[in-house]
């Protein structure tokens, strides 16, 4: 069941809202409402909770790397050399600076981060690696995957239709 931080249940309604909202994002509140039965004005309401809620993080535009230069894709799996809280911050911290980095994400398992990093070319990626990520302290090895095709990418989350629907 989804709930927010003050446990209010999503009902169908919602739910739906969220889908479409997740494919198109600039829809409009008149033609969003006409699609899931709702005035205008209901509609605003319910966007607006959602905001507040935590439900929408926010809206942006999907750009398209390629066609402004950032041709590699890699993924680059970090391993940290102790796991001492201050070292693991400072590394978040200058992760966070990182343009090149678009998401990094701490996981189980053989390594701690993972990086989704673009860069324009090889050489960026080198330059990247050899004069950004290997000199934060405390990174002890690194493994990277270049992309070769994208697959699937920016797809909606799934919202669950078995939720049990609010009444309120």
């Amino acid at each position: 069941m989804l709930k927010s931080s003050r446990s209010r249940t999503l009902d169908a309604i919602d739910r739906q809202m969220l889908e479409i909202l997740q494919r198109e994002g600039r829809i409009s509140a008149s033609e969003l409402g006409k699609r899931v039965s709702l005035s205008v004005a209901a509609t605003h309401v319910r966007m607006r909770r959602l905001e507040s809620d935590g439900y929408i993080k926010g809206y942006m535009a999907v750009v398209n790397r390629e066609r402004i230069g950032y041709d590699l894709l890699c993924f680059i799996h970090v391993s940290f050399r102790l796991h001492q809280p201050e070292e693991m911050m400072r590394f978040l911290d200058e992760i966070r600076r990182m343009p090149e980095v678009i998401e990094c994400h701490k996981v189980t398992g053989e390594h701690d981060c993972i990086l989704k990093v673009v860069v324009k070319n090889h050489h960026d990626y080198e330059r990247f690696w050899n004069e950004a990520l290997t000199r934060i302290p405390g990174v002890a090895r690194t493994h990277t995957a270049i992309v070769v095709n994208e697959i699937k990418s920016n797809s909606p989350t799934p919202v669950d239709h078995g939720a049990a629907s609010d009444t309120s």
